[in-house]
């Protein structure tokens, strides 16, 4: 498993500034391999879904069950039943397939994904993820999912901003938090 972190120089530009987290979204879609499937955890990189060429053959897995979700639905396209994870509703693509939240979570475990897309509060030089619980004593932590794509996706991609609010860097020499 791999980790890739977009470097500074990727997604900030003196003549126009950073991206927002509509451009990150297009930049990561725009490099997950033709083919793929690939599951974009919840936040910021469930947007990735509305960036992908839709010719590109990549397949989108959902935590809560779903292979072959499209983008986010609006107005009319709205099912309540249909959400990814994150309860986002969303729209689904020509030949998708639902199953048991166990099977998702077997797929997850089991390398069948190539590709997963996480948000993360800090990611260390070497490569070590913290992404569920920034050790705060009132802070819920939101373990779910991310461990297992984590460390069962054969890639991970990582789609943050590079500072928190108070302006401490997310790239660290090693993480603070869990």
């Amino acid at each position: 498993m791999s980790t890739l972190v977009l470097p500074s120089a990727t997604t900030e530009h003196t003549d126009r500034g950073p991206l927002d987290k509509h451009g990150l979204a297009a930049l990561i879609a725009r490099d997950i391999p033709r083919g793929s499937y690939v599951n974009l955890g919840i936040g910021q990189p469930t947007l990735v879904a509305d960036h992908l060429d839709p010719g590109s053959g990549v397949v989108l897995h959902t935590e809560n069950g779903m292979l072959n979700m499209g983008p986010a639905a609006h107005g009319d396209e709205v099912d309540p039943d249909l959400t990814n994870a994150g309860k986002v509703p969303v729209t689904e693509l020509p030949g998708a397939a639902y199953f048991h939240h166990a099977d998702s979570f077997a797929m997850m475990r089991g390398g069948h994904l190539d590709v997963c897309v996480l948000g993360a509060y800090q990611v260390a030089a070497n490569g070590d993820l913290a992404n569920w619980h920034t050790g705060a004593p009132d802070a819920i932590p939101a373990v779910g999912g991310a461990m297992d794509l984590a460390i069962g996706a054969k890639d991970v991609l990582v789609m943050m901003t590079l500072f928190s609010k108070d302006g401490t860097s997310k790239l660290v020499e090693a993480c603070t938090y869990p």
